[in-house]
């Protein structure tokens, strides 16, 4: 798809699954549409998988890990691959950031400013296939106990709209660096760079059947794939409801389960911090992406000393953003996914206004000229909410944050962890005691101090409860992608028969 830097008309390309190095017809499922958020128009069509569709995906995917291109490569020359294939994504990004900003309507600037990380991720998880050790564990007696790990084999990965290609790449890079292979159904709102970065994969020497792609809808596709008995992992970002209907189905089949669902993200501002500089953190947190993050900053709770001047700064700073055009580079936040999504949040206003929150800026849809049809909503601010209020609990999804006071650290403490949630926590201040028993304390699995949104491929990613279940990235996402088998020898010549003197034994074995 050419691109131009201010699309005014695009024509609509009718896409196939990505199955064996290339895109492929499907089965004769029912098309779906696909929109630009910014214009409401339509830039492409897409299939809705079948079970058949889903069948040949896995086929290639097992042939491709049994087979000698892939799983026969030995670790260096898979390392040397990975970074081959960074190296290509990077040569591609103005293509990719712009196709990106198209589909999910950020604003070009947080577009490319997220992409270009993600080379780094494959670099990473090269360096960590290349760093790997084994165990070998002492254990009682004349005997050589070591562990030998496999890859785990096929990865069912399904993503969402809000960052398709990082939360892609999240998984990608390390299912790649172990010698996994992976089918993909993206978000049937925001697949185009997804099938962009199989080809330039493939064109960089990914051999074929290691990435596949099927698309279509969560509720029909997604749900096909997360059951298909031939998965032995599933990894899954989305929302929690989607996640325990997806976990189900792969508990049937025994696959292991990677899964970061919803989150209610809360931020807990202390009177010892810069209160100008606690504003900007809120909006960025609040706002990046429209709101449309797992980690969105969607409950500010401020202590009571320094409330009231933090709710109008933060109104001054939200009023202040620019919602517009995503491929100009003066916007500051673009459009919300769809206008599902828009109406959703919307809603949430209306639910805001019905418990007695005080609304302090936005609530409504936001009008861009040349852009009628789009999918824009001003970004909101309810300040003087309660726990027990339905924007303090739900996960709104989009650019809508919310303000409580609390008293004291003990207080905070209960606001915070009052959710069903516990993906990430954020805290303000500038007292370093308070900030390690804090972080101790808050329920989340990503906490971050005086900061909002730092991710590294290094560290760790994931949440407790209904924010779900393991971690990506890291080492811990890097061993969750293998087997471990126990390999036990005897490093004796002792003569061993059970039923002769049994009485006399110590031990069984």
């Amino acid at each position: 798809m050419n691109i131009p830097s201010k699309p005014a008309s695009i024509d609509v390309e009718i896409h196939g699954n990505f199955i064996d190095g290339r895109e492929v017809e499907t089965g004769g499922g029912a098309m779906l549409d696909v929109r630009n958020p910014a214009t409401g128009d339509v830039i492409a069509r897409i299939p809705n998988s079948t079970a058949e569709d889903i069948d040949r995906a896995m086929t290639s995917a097992r042939a491709a890990f049994e087979g000698k291109a892939w799983g026969g490569m030995d670790t260096r020359a898979r390392a040397r691959l990975v970074n081959k294939l960074a190296d290509a994504f990077e040569a591609n990004l103005d293509s990719l950031y712009r196709l990106e900003t198209l589909n999910n309507g950020r604003p070009i600037n947080e577009t490319r400013a997220q992409l270009s990380r993600l080379p780094d991720f494959f670099r990473y998880f090269a360096g960590v296939a290349l760093a790997r050790r084994d165990s070998v564990i002492p254990v009682e007696g004349a005997y050589l106990n070591y562990t030998l790990r496999t890859p785990i084999g096929i990865v069912a990965n399904c993503t969402p709209f809000n960052h398709p290609l990082m939360i892609l790449c999240k998984s990608l890079a390390v299912v790649l660096a172990t010698g996994c292979v992976t089918v993909v159904k993206p978000s049937e709102y925001t697949p185009l760079t997804t099938l962009k970065l199989a080809q330039i994969f493939t064109e960089a020497g990914l051999p074929p059947g290691v990435f596949n792609i099927v698309l279509g809808l969560g509720q029909s596709a997604g749900k096909m794939l997360a059951e298909h008995g031939d998965i032995n992992k599933l990894v899954l970002t989305g929302g929690t409801e989607a996640g325990r209907i997806a976990g189900s189905a792969a508990a049937k089949v025994f696959a292991h389960q990677t899964m970061e669902l919803g989150g209610k993200t809360p931020v807990m501002v202390f009177d010892d911090f810069d209160v100008d500089r606690a504003v900007n953190y809120a909006a960025f947190g609040a706002f990046i992406g429209a709101g449309q993050t797992c980690v969105c900053a969607s409950r500010h709770i401020v202590q009571a000393s320094i409330y009231d001047e933090f709710v109008e700064k933060l109104q001054a700073k939200t009023r202040t953003i620019r919602v517009g055009d995503p491929f100009d580079p003066a916007t500051q936040m673009g459009p919300v996914i769809s206008a599902k999504q828009r109406d959703r949040v919307l809603s949430y206003a209306g639910y805001g206004h019905e418990d007695g929150a005080r609304l302090v800026t936005g609530g409504v849809a936001a009008k861009v000229p040349g852009h009628d049809n789009g999918y824009f909503v001003e970004p909101t601010v309810f300040a003087d909410v309660r726990s027990d209020m339905r924007i303090f609990q739900e996960e709104v999804f989009g650019p809508f944050t919310s303000v409580t006071p609390f008293k004291d650290e003990a207080d905070a403490l209960r606001l915070a962890n009052d959710s069903p949630f516990g993906l990430a926590a954020a805290i303000r201040t500038r007292d370093v005691a308070r900030a390690h028993r804090v972080a101790a304390s808050v329920k989340a699995g990503i906490v971050w101090i005086n900061d909002h949104h730092r991710l590294d491929p290094a560290s760790p990613w994931g949440g407790v409860d209904d924010s779900g279940i393991g971690r990506e990235c890291g080492t811990e996402s890097f061993d969750g992608h293998f087997n471990t088998k126990s390999v036990m020898v005897a490093t004796h010549e002792q003569p061993f028969d059970w039923y002769r003197d049994t009485a006399n034994q110590k031990r069984l074995n």
